[in-house]
């Protein structure tokens, strides 16, 4: 998966990282228990991701920088056990967790030195799934927004940045899970992709192309001037 100039990055990842716990710190303890945009998940649930996934990232980096390199996750299923166990905790010890492993993975991304932005990170031990150091600081912000407007707790993808709206389609383009080619044209960038060859045309913001590439909205905000290619969920 592409990812976009590294400036786009390094100058929205910090305040993405700034309103997601601005609105986790405004939730009331009863809040975290109610439902999340995401199926069969709390809101609890998706910072509690949010959290493990800043640690894992984090461990990851530091363990290129000290020279023993570390999985993302011990497992796939460590990986969603812990996130059920961390969502079971009171909500100070998730606001905790998840304001601690920002700051660590803040850290881990600015002691990688020039020369091992390249090393490769397994998602899980002997996985298929790898990505190298590199790509981390644009994976986190992915993360960070999407799942931000997932929490469905006022944060909406119609309030992304631009360019972060316009890095996204770009990185899904070839990469979402989509039925037959198609064009999408951002009417708020003036840009255009083309997925396969051929196919209908999909207008609409950058925000809601993304929205849409990521499985969520229904491509609401959209127009298409055929059959509006269906999207799997990201």
């Amino acid at each position: 998966m592409r990812a976009p100039d590294q400036t786009t990055v390094e100058e929205t990842l910090p305040e993405a990282s700034r309103r997601l716990i601005r609105t986790a710190d405004t939730l009331a303890e009863e809040e975290y228990a109610e439902p999340s945009g995401l199926p069969g998940w709390t809101r609890a649930h998706v910072l509690a991701h949010l959290a493990l996934n800043a640690e894992g990232l984090a461990g990851a980096l530091t363990g290129i920088v000290e020279g023993d390199p570390l999985p993302m996750y011990r497992s796939q299923e460590a990986r969603d056990g812990d996130i059920d166990e961390l969502a079971g905790q009171p909500p100070a010890s998730i606001r905790a967790r998840l304001l601690g492993a920002t700051t660590d993975l803040a850290d881990a991304v600015a002691a990688v030195p020039e020369d091992r932005w390249d090393a490769v990170v397994e998602r899980t031990p002997g996985s298929e799934r790898t990505f190298p150091a590199g790509a981390v600081p644009w994976m986190r912000l992915r993360e960070v927004e999407i799942h931000h407007a997932d929490l469905a707790a006022g944060y909406v993808h119609t309030a992304w940045p631009l360019p972060f709206a316009v890095a996204l389609v770009e990185s899904l383009t070839d990469h979402s899970d989509a039925a037959g080619p198609f064009r999408m044209h951002a009417t708020d960038a003036d840009r255009t992709w083309q997925r396969g060859t051929g196919g209908p045309t999909v207008s609409g913001t950058a925000a809601d192309l993304g929205w849409w590439l990521t499985g969520r909205g229904d491509g609401a905000g959209l127009s298409c001037d055929g059959t509006l290619p269906r999207i799997g969920a990201w």
